[in-house]
């Protein structure tokens, strides 16, 4: 049953200060010849089904209801039984270890977090590391440890239950729960449907940025298109059957669909879409003036002078941006460059697509924003970082379509 499982769904930014560089990292997942077929349906609900899942990465399962994507997803932690077929995890056969193991071991996430109404939310967390005989220290601590990661004070959230939190925070809570055992794999079955766009939204970002940190294999299953762009390194397009189409990493499909099958899910607009699916990091980003945090005023002051910028980038001991520094601030001072200038309030993740980029700097004070991976800085976005990109992507769209243009006259 699915109460054996691990259930959760999202996560916060601030992985990097909670230990998780020792957490386990996803392992590749194998699907070969996985059939399932119900007694009594001439049709087989998933038919041969073969896809390699790299470790490491959100492949999303998509397609129109009744496709077979939840029934292929359940089929890998064996929430349904397999009629045929090969699930190879981390190389191991998932069909020869007892089902209620291999569920220990799989972070599980449906629609409201899938918590359990008559525990607390610290009991909701721990229900894996218990089942697991977990000391009760340990397991208190990793509660603590991912209530934090998640965005939700401890001492305020641990003895609450769910009926007392938002969608938002329940989601919260269930990818807590999903993670507290650190398994290498996730399954996501439409986690934010239930949600409205907004928290959507944050937690859709808030999964990039815990995925930065985590490096989990995550199989994520929707039925909407722009969401599995916006998080999918790779897209599998399933017809009916789980039949897929199409798989590959979305700017392919965007750019060069399969079939009309396929072209009829991205829908209009596909050009544009692209800009969710090229990354920050992707581009060519603005270096800047960077000075540690203990630095002498004076000398980051004649550095800036010489480079001819107006501004530096003070970076703290982990190397994440924490404050602008200008000329002005500055001119005439002694002492470490942090007794000096503003704090930076806006970052971006360099897992972030163009349009995220697009939003945080027209909701920026400056016409900058630093870009971070794993939180430490690599760059510097503006608005004409963007333009750039943007003009790259139409001239890429336009070589497509006289290609295209240049295949159909054929």
């Amino acid at each position: 049953m699915a109460d054996d499982i691990t259930t959760g769904t999202q996560a916060t930014a601030d992985a990097d200060d909670s230990g998780l560089h020792n957490a386990t990292h996803g392992v590749e997942i194998q699907l070969r010849n996985l059939t399932k077929k119900y007694p009594g349906q001439s049709r087989a609900a998933v038919q041969d089904v073969t896809m390699t899942i790299p470790a490491g990465e959100i492949v999303a399962l998509v397609g129109p209801s009744g496709c077979g994507k939840t029934t292929t997803m359940k089929l890998i932690n064996r929430l349904i039984e397999p009629t045929s077929g090969e699930i190879l995890i981390g190389g191991e056969d998932a069909r020869k270890q007892p089902a209620d193991q291999l569920r220990r071991h799989v972070g599980y996430v449906i629609q409201q977090g899938g918590l359990f109404p008559h525990m607390t939310i610290a009991e909701n967390v721990a229900l894996v590391p218990k089942m697991l005989k977990w000391a009760k220290p340990r397991i208190t601590e990793r509660v603590d440890e991912m209530l934090e990661l998640v965005g939700l004070d401890p001492a305020q959230f641990r003895d609450r239950y769910p009926r007392q939190l938002s969608g938002g925070q329940q989601q919260r809570v269930g990818v807590a729960r999903a993670l507290a055992a650190d398994p290498p794999v996730l399954l996501m079955d439409e986690p934010f449907g239930a949600v409205d766009p907004i928290t959507r939204g944050r937690l859709q970002d808030e999964l990039l940025h815990l995925q930065e940190e985590l490096h989990k294999t995550i199989v994520f299953v929707t039925h909407d298109f722009d969401e599995a762009v916006k998080l999918g390194d790779r897209i599998a397009v399933l017809a009916e059957g789980s039949k897929i189409v199409q798989y590959a990493e979305p700017a392919e499909i965007l750019a060069r669909p399969a079939n009309d099958f396929v072209r009829g899910f991205i829908g209009t607009g596909g050009a544009m879409k692209l800009l969710h699916v090229t990354r920050i990091a992707d581009v060519e980003l603005g270096a800047g003036v960077t000075a540690q945090a203990g630095d002498d005023a004076a000398t980051v002051h004649t550095r800036l002078s010489e480079a001819d910028e107006p501004w530096a980038v003070v970076l703290d001991a982990n190397s994440r941006p924490v404050q602008w520094a200008t000329v002005e601030d500055l001119a005439g001072k002694q002492g470490p460059v942090s007794d000096y200038g503003t704090p930076i309030t806006t970052t971006i993740s360099g897992r972030a697509d163009l349009q995220a980029g697009l939003e945080a700097l027209l909701g920026s004070d400056t016409d900058f924003v630093p870009v971070t991976r794993r939180r430490r800085y690599i760059g510097l976005v503006s608005l004409n970082t963007v333009q750039g990109a943007i003009q790259q992507l139409r001239e890429q769209a336009k070589e497509h379509a006289t290609v295209s243009a240049g295949e159909g006259g054929a």
